[in-house]
């Protein structure tokens, strides 16, 4: 049926062809009427999805085909599950990025599925704010919350939740920022959606600093340039002249614009302000240093001057997130991604101070398992911030930094002694006997270590796990808890849905999001809940992919 309606199509179309050419003989022929309107049922659709249509036969779906792109994701396998018996012990890095989310939502808002290496739950769980309570005064600069419920993806399993929130200050106690902007003003950044936009988010950015902070702006493309020396945000019109004269062309020298904004940075450095490389680029780098390792080795020679790195990426079809996520965590700075004006000013604006003020560097948690308590645990997400277990006393090894104000959340799924939702066989040869274990009713030990910023020794923190932190029920667990959840499940789902039980899928996701929305001032968790719809639909649309491309 199908070679006879696409035949029908070119003699229609060899016709049409022959005719119009009789009539241009004789006239001029008019304009073509416009195409008709889509059918309700395509309009309908949450994700564009064509239908071809002729009078006695079916309407075969025309699957709307998966866009090519470029970009550049660190292949990283999802941690796996371990037995306490064997590996009683977790350690990582915090991490307070979140390019992850709105990369993920940009792939998600063009139909398709993001690729599984862009997924990092960490960050798209990380993404949102969950309100703990503020350290109190005179305390560490950060409290600490733990929560252990029954988990909705696997029945039989346990989700503990590790919750931890910065300590945020008035504007008036900001300590002044001296920040150096390197902007790639390349070929690859023309489009509207990187350089002009990177132009938009940093005039935001003006608006919610203070007078006396200094700004200076480094480019590079073929070669890396001084564009503004360090000038007072007092001069603001003198600020946005310089951005507005910026213009895409050229290949990509970002090795040598690093050199030369760390170097402009280090000339301006000031002893009681914050000093920052803000980096805003697509992450395609081809020309200066452009080895990742190599690049890796500059920052972390550079971080020991006090100078942190943020880098904002833009863009799409050429992303680097490999490249600048690994640039990202060795300068001591976060990492995230614009895609609309909108993020520019969450990023910019409404969480400058996270974004900017570090008010702790070197944050990492390690938990210790009781045997008698948990057979087994899976770390969901943080793939990329394992630390051995030896690095978590080691105050020469690099963590994270937590910024003014910013949250952090880390969850693990564990599976209690004498459940039959175990995924590992015990050894036949083996110990098994976890009597010998403290039979307390701890759950687990939670370390933290910190350092206040430009120390170089850390604190130490620590707390058990108790049962007084579990609740029975999903329904009775906190708010934050329940929200963090559905993100995590929603990253699971994204990922293949692998960790997660049959039971549980998208609906699932929005039903948790939607009872634990609790306030949403700026309307990102309801956002997120469209997110889920426009993943579902995604799924659907590779799977049809999947079966025209194996008939």
């Amino acid at each position: 049926m199908r070679g006879k309606i696409l035949a029908g199509v070119a003699a229609i179309a060899v016709l049409a062809a022959c005719t119009s050419q009789d009539m241009a003989e004789d006239t001029v022929a008019p304009p073509p009427p416009p195409p008709p309107p889509p059918p309700p049922a395509v309009a309908a659709m949450e994700a564009p999805v064509g239908f071809a249509k002729m009078a006695g036969a079916p309407s075969p779906i025309m699957v709307q085909p998966e866009p090519e792109f470029r970009d550049k994701y660190e292949d990283v396998d999802p941690n796996p599950v371990k037995l306490v018996s064997e590996e009683p012990v977790s350690t990582f890095s915090i991490d307070v990025d979140t390019a992850s989310y709105a990369n993920v939502r940009r792939f998600l808002e063009d139909g398709v599925l993001p690729p599984k290496d862009a997924v990092r739950i960490e960050e798209l769980i990380n993404y949102f704010d969950y309100t703990y309570p503020q350290p109190a005064e005179g305390e560490a600069p950060f409290s600490t919350q733990v929560n252990l419920m029954p988990s909705p993806f696997v029945e039989g399993r346990e989700l503990m939740q590790i919750g931890i929130q910065g300590r945020d200050i008035d504007r008036d106690a900001r300590p002044p920022i001296n920040l150096t902007l390197l902007m790639d003003v390349s070929g690859s950044m023309f489009s509207d959606d990187k350089l002009p936009l990177a132009k938009q988010a940093i005039k935001l950015m003006l608006e919610e600093m203070e007078p006396t902070d200094t700004i200076a702006i480094v480019v590079y493309a073929g070669a890396a340039g001084e564009i503004l020396a360090p000038t007072q945000v007092s001069e603001k019109r003198k600020i946005v002249a310089a951005l507005e004269e910026l213009r895409a062309g050229g290949s990509t020298a970002g090795g040598e614009g690093l050199r030369l904004a760390y170097s402009l940075a280090e000339q301006g450095l000031k002893e009681d302000a914050v000093n920052r490389v803000m980096l805003l680029t697509d992450g395609d780098f081809n020309v200066g240093i452009s080895d990742p390792e190599q690049l890796e080795d500059f920052v972390s020679r550079k971080r020991e001057t006090g100078i942190y790195l943020s880098v904002l990426g833009f863009g799409r079809g050429n992303y680097n997130d490999a490249m600048m996520q690994k640039i990202a965590q060795t300068g001591n700075g976060t990492a995230a991604y614009i895609d609309t004006l909108s993020e520019a000013r969450k990023v910019l604006a409404d969480d400058l101070s996270g974004n900017i003020f570090p008010i702790a560097d070197d944050v990492k948690i390690q938990v210790e398992f009781n045997p008698a308590r948990v057979a087994e645990y899976r770390l969901i997400g943080y793939e990329t911030r394992l630390l051995d277990r030896e690095d978590f006393n080691n105050d020469k090894v690099d963590a994270g930094d937590i910024g003014a104000g910013t949250s952090v959340t880390a969850i693990y799924e564990i599976t209690p002694v004498g459940s039959d939702a175990t995924q590992i066989d015990p050894l036949r040869y083996g110990d098994n006997d976890t009597s010998k274990a403290e039979p307390s009713g701890e759950y687990a030990y939670v370390k933290l270590r910190y350092k206040a910023p430009g120390e170089d020794s850390s604190t130490l923190l620590e707390r058990a796990v108790t049962g007084s932190d579990r609740v029975d029920n999903v329904e009775d667990a906190p708010q934050w808890a329940r929200f963090a959840t559905a993100v995590a499940g929603y990253g699971e789902m994204l990922k293949g849905g692998e960790a997660l039980g049959t039971g549980f899928g998208w609906e699932s996701i929005r039903n948790l999001a939607n009872g634990a929305k609790g306030p949403d001032e700026f309307g990102y968790r309801a956002e997120f809940v469209q997110l889920t719809r426009l993943a579902e639909t995604a799924e659907a649309q590779a799977a049809l992919r999947q079966q025209g491309q194996e008939e």
